[in-house]
């Protein structure tokens, strides 16, 4: 097979995937999308600030580049999050900031010029107290971002824990009226599908930080669309078919397929993972925020249901119950629109990108 130039599959850590050819690349502004024909630059609908454990599992890179290259959104902020991670994990004593590194390299890979403040710090550690918020900078970000008077509807997309946008609503709660939580998270819902066989339970990211869960879930009022594990367990990608239509795409392409590579390995290290699959959970974020219906904006080719909120304990169990707030509950992503605007997006950045260098 022959290995796409930039992609180092040779060491057991993950490294960041660049050329000599980033140096001759374009570079762009964020929120300029000079790749793109003019007809379809229409101008952001929404404000996204897109919460993630950047260190983690690499689906979250490509969703955050989904997102930096999707015109209808405008990204406000990119928070790095914690995650728990598993023994022997590189990096498990910061994984705060070597997801900020991850997210500076994607830029830098990208040739995307931002401002200092978009990406932002999460929480080092999750909460202990359900009425005492960490004061991050990114609990603070999105007090900032959700209290501006601004039109633009706001959505906090979150892949990951739930601590910063917790802390964000115990330090200010009137931000409950004036954004919507995107969250990839929690179990399966009675009666709307059963978990896996041999799941390991509580469901991963709702492991990250229980407290922070109950905050949202039991005690606030904020407006939840939740993508549980039966729903972003659908965004199936076969490994043959990223490697086709990405991996190639200059040194953007391979970086992601390089970090996507990466992981496989450390995965395989510790015995799992031996799919020709890779479940890109993540993009649902992009899905429900960039790729809603012109009329009656919503994201309207998926599917989901509005069930009362349940409530969590400390040990990340999940209660139905009747009495909780209506919110939504997605059970079907619409995979194709999802993967077919990424590929779409991807391959033309990266040949605008390449064009300068083939005409250097």
């Amino acid at each position: 097979m022959t290995r796409p130039e930039g992609v180092d599959d040779s060491a057991n850590e993950r490294t960041m995937h660049v050329t000599k050819d980033v140096e001759q690349s374009r570079t762009w502004r964020y929120g300029e999308f000079p790749w793109l024909p003019a007809e379809l630059v229409r101008g952001a609908r929404c404000r996204v600030i897109a919460d993630n454990d950047f260190a983690g599992d690499p689906d979250d890179l490509w969703q955050l580049a989904h997102h930096l290259l999707s015109p209808s959104v405008d990204v406000r902020a990119v928070v790095s999050s914690r995650l728990n991670a598993f023994p022997g994990f590189p990096y498990a004593d910061d994984t705060v900031g070597h997801g900020c590194s991850k997210i500076d390299e994607l830029l830098t890979v990208m040739g995307m010029h931002a401002d200092d403040e978009l990406v932002v710090r999460g929480s080092e550690t999750a909460l202990t107290s359900d009425t005492e918020p960490i004061d991050s900078p990114a609990a603070r970000a999105i007090v900032a971002e959700a209290m501006r008077d601004v039109q633009t509807p706001l959505y906090v997309a979150c892949g990951g824990g739930l601590t910063e946008i917790a802390s964000a609503y115990l330090l200010e709660p009137r931000i409950a009226d004036r954004l919507t939580l995107v969250w990839i998270g929690g179990p399966e819902y009675p009666g709307h599908a059963e978990p896996p066989a041999g799941t390991v339970e509580p469901e991963y990211n709702l492991g990250i930080d229980p407290v922070a869960a109950a905050v949202v879930f039991n005690q606030s009022p904020l407006r939840i669309w939740q993508v549980p594990r039966n729903a972003y367990r659908q965004c199936l990608v076969a490994d043959s078919e990223l490697h086709s239509r990405v991996a190639g795409l200059g040194d953007f392409g391979a970086h992601l397929w390089g970090e996507l590579q990466a992981a496989r390995r450390e995965l395989a290290f510790l015995g799992v993972d031996r799919a020709e699959t890779y479940g890109m959970g993540d993009s649902p974020l992009v899905l429900l925020t960039a790729l809603q219906s012109g009329f009656d904006p919503d994201p309207a080719s998926s599917d989901h249901v509005v069930v009362p909120a349940p409530t969590f304990d400390d040990r990340a169990g999940m209660h139905v119950r009747d009495d909780g707030r209506p919110i939504r509950v997605y059970t079907r992503i619409d995979t194709r629109l999802m993967f077919e605007d990424m590929f779409a997006k991807f391959t033309a950045f990266a040949r605008w990108r390449q064009a300068a260098g083939a005409a250097g």
